[in-house]
């Protein structure tokens, strides 16, 4: 039997990223395993704190005497399973955070929870036994003894709950009788479960084309060939009864299936369509239940008592131990890269979780990532394509709102005039309208209103963000200028940020159409447990005839009376000081125009933009993927960007300004040794998008190189520089791989 475990400690600098080797005591001999969470001595002053079992072995690396043993096993606590300890030790490798940060990432829920027991008061006696036990309590006058041998008389069993608060019997009289044989206390785990819909439905024949997918990933997996299959389908398609009837075929083969959704605004609605499938064997995991609630869905996933998970990234994590496939929707989202170290991506993660359990991985969605589809080009992924919508729903129509031309007639209101007279005759037909504001970047950009110009960085063609010290900076390569005045295409005085949100817009609605019931869906409205499904269901039930909202209104919802989706400021993402920002927003109209005319009614979207000529606009006008991918691609291709080659981000963070920048210098200096071995494109160091966050001023360093490993490579020499390098004592440095945000 090994004497001695390998245990990476938990401290709460998370400074220490190497295992220190214990005795096993005798009195743990044969109980350790590795992954489990033990309790050991540490530092001179032999303090207790946490660790993990990284290695059980029977040599020592010192003298046997120098070693310190392990005090226990961590009481309470979940043990982390060796998958996750191998998946840990992967993101810890792939991402550049320490191992104390993966492992945490891998097993989110670490403390244990106590649970609920449903407990009943069950009779032992009966026949002339029980008349003797009557007799007997009526002769002594245990009047507590007598009440509750009449009432379980009546009915053998009770919940312990009535005995004790109704029938007013204390813990001391049921130990009395539980002694004397007369009543036994049985008790029933009882798990927090989420409340899930109770209107189970019929099940749906796939079509043909659905049906030849869910055959061909359960012959694969059959045949043990685990791979990664990436579903093109438009919007209302079917891709998420795919998604089920592979569950189903999984579950039928004693499998388990994780299903990831990007938000949480998604999981009411995909969850009632996965409970008419599967029942109860299907449950919900996500950051707003309770911590009981979510301790007892892993509890229920690792007891093999769901077939079905279903939540967004962290439920990657679910300690399944008959996996049999991850589904990830929507699978394009930038939702699915952590924004905390470590910097993880759930779509390749994934795929390592898969490899370790031999499961299968299927990506969906009705606008791929470039990565994905590239690689599924590649044939890396299987391709599969859904090009018609089920039922009798059709793409709607898409018209493009030019604003130039609104504000040229006079017009400076947030309405096109074809948008306002299409929701007049919404209101008069009944039927409900979704509006859709563009937020994201909407504050940093400069654009002009007359002409659409947006102010670019000369060296990076990404768009400049406005500062508060008045000036525009790029965010990649430092690059500043004065604010612009007037449009220098065009000469005219209206140029400035976007400030419009939600609440403006429901109060220009409710001022244009006060008969209107409107409704607004944002981060102010669905604060709080239950939030989000309580907007979704008063839509849903007809209570509102308009619902505003930004990106959480266009993804993956499914409202049959909606046949008017209106989209305002569809230009905003295209600005964003960001690579993806074409991408972005491509996929943002798309699924935005993908939420209109999904019954036999007609549907009909609106878009508002400035730029009606722009490659991403006019592809998502016309439903056109592969026509936005090409020339998409074009663009990655000539700048080195992702996925035409990878990327790394380095981001420093002190409190001291003046720190921030000579750390970034000092590592910008060091690039320049190390890119003399290993060759890349360095750019920076420039303020972060955010240049100052809960007081840490924030620099930035990006990296681009063909090779992953490559990259991989200059990090960890980088690494290494930082640990010997005391100066950096003062600042944090964090890496991300082909980041999905802009710093």
């Amino acid at each position: 039997m090994p004497g001695y475990a390998n245990v990476i400690v938990e401290i709460a600098l998370e400074k220490l990223d190497r295992t220190f080797q214990y005795k096993i005591p005798e009195e743990l001999d044969g109980q350790l395993a590795v992954g489990m969470e033990v309790q050991v001595p540490f530092g001179r002053g032999n303090r207790l704190i946490s660790g993990y079992v990284m290695e059980l072995s029977d040599r020592t690396e010192c003298e046997d005497h120098r070693l310190k043993e392990i005090a226990g096993i961590a009481p309470g606590r979940l043990s982390v399973e060796q998958h996750f300890i191998r998946l840990a030790a992967w993101m810890r490798e792939t991402y550049g955070a320490t191992m104390i940060q993966c492992l945490k990432t891998v097993s989110p829920i670490r403390q244990k929870v106590k649970g609920l027991e449903a407990k009943q008061v069950r009779l032992m006696k009966n026949g002339q036994d029980l008349s003797n036990c009557l007799a007997l309590y009526q002769k002594k006058n245990a009047k507590a003894k007598l009440r509750l041998l009449e009432a379980l008389a009546e009915n053998d069993r009770l919940p312990y709950e009535l005995v004790t608060k109704k029938l007013h019997i204390s813990g001391a009289t049921l130990r009395a009788l539980q002694e004397e044989g007369v009543v036994e206390i049985l008790s029933e785990k009882k798990y927090r479960n989420p409340p899930v819909p109770k209107d189970p439905g019929a099940h749906i024949v796939l079509h043909e084309s659905q049906q030849a997918i869910v055959d061909q990933v359960l012959a694969d997996y059959r045949d043990q060939r685990y791979g990664t299959y990436l579903i093109h389908g438009i919007t209302g398609s079917g891709k998420t009864e795919v998604y089920m009837e592979i569950a189903a075929g999984m579950a039928a083969m004693g499998k388990q299936a994780i299903v990831l959704i990007p938000e949480i605004a998604l999981t009411y609605q995909t969850v009632m369509r996965f409970y008419r499938r599967f029942g109860e064997r299907v449950s919900v995991l996500h950051s707003r239940m309770s911590a009981g609630e979510r301790y007892d869905q892993f509890e229920r996933a690792k007891n093999g008592g769901l077939d079905v998970i279903i939540g967004p990234r962290s439920a990657l994590f679910t300690p399944f131990l008959q996996l049999g496939v991850i589904i990830i929707d929507e699978e394009h989202e930038g939702t699915y890269k952590s924004e905390t170290m470590p910097r993880y991506h759930a779509r390749e993660t994934a795929m390592e979780r898969a490899r370790l359990a031999g499961a299968s991985v299927i990506l969906g969605s009705a606008t791929p990532s470039l990565e994905s589809y590239t690689k599924a080009l590649r044939g890396e992924y299987r391709l599969f394509s859904l090009t018609e919508r089920r039922g009798e729903g059709t793409l709607p129509g898409v018209i493009l709102a030019d604003m130039r031309k609104e504000l040229a007639a006079g017009n400076r209101s947030m309405f096109s005039g074809m948008l306002l007279e299409a929701i007049e005759k919404q209101l008069e037909k009944g039927e409900q309208t979704m509006l859709f504001l563009n937020r994201r970047g909407f504050a940093g950009f400069v654009s002009c209103r007359e002409c659409g110009q947006v102010i670019k960085c000369p060296h990076c063609d990404v768009s400049l963000s406005y500062h508060r010290d008045g000036r525009l900076h790029c965010h990649y390569c430092g690059y500043t200028k004065a604010m612009e005045k007037k449009c220098p295409q065009c000469g005219s005085p209206y140029i400035g940020t976007f400030r419009a949100g939600t609440q403006q817009v429901e109060e220009a609605v409710k001022r244009r159409f006060p008969q209107a019931r409107v409704l607004r869906m944002d981060m102010d409205t669905t604060r709080g447990k239950g939030g989000h499904e309580a907007v979704l269901e008063r839509f849903a039930s007809g209570d509102a005839d308009i619902l505003i909202g930004t990106q959480m209104i266009v993804k993956g919802h499914d409202f049959k009376n909606v046949t008017l989706m209106g989209v305002l400021a569809a230009d905003l993402s295209l600005m964003v000081p960001d690579y993806r920002a074409a991408e972005r927003t491509f996929q943002l109209l798309a699924q935005a125009a993908g939420r209109a005319g999904r019954s036999r009614k007609p549907g009909q979207v609106i878009i508002q933009t400035y730029q009606p000529e722009h490659y991403a606009v006019q592809a998502a006008a016309k439903h056109d993927y592969r026509r936005f991918y090409e020339e998409e691609m074009g663009y990655r291709l000539l700048a080195g960007y992702p996925p035409a080659a990878h990327m790394m981000a380095v981001l420093i963070a002190s409190e001291e300004e003046s720190l921030a920048d000579e750390l970034a210098n000092l590592l910008k200096e060091q690039l320049k040794r190390i890119l003399k071995q290993i060759p890349a494109e360095c750019m920076g160091p420039a303020p972060a998008s955010l240049s100052k966050v809960r007081d840490l001023y924030r620099r930035t360093i990006y990296l681009k190189q063909e090779s992953q490993n490559n990259l991989a490579d200059i990090r960890k020499l980088l690494e290494q520089y930082i640990e010997q390098n005391g100066q950096f004592a003062g600042g944090t440095v964090q890496f991300d791989l082909d980041p999905m945000q802009e710093y």
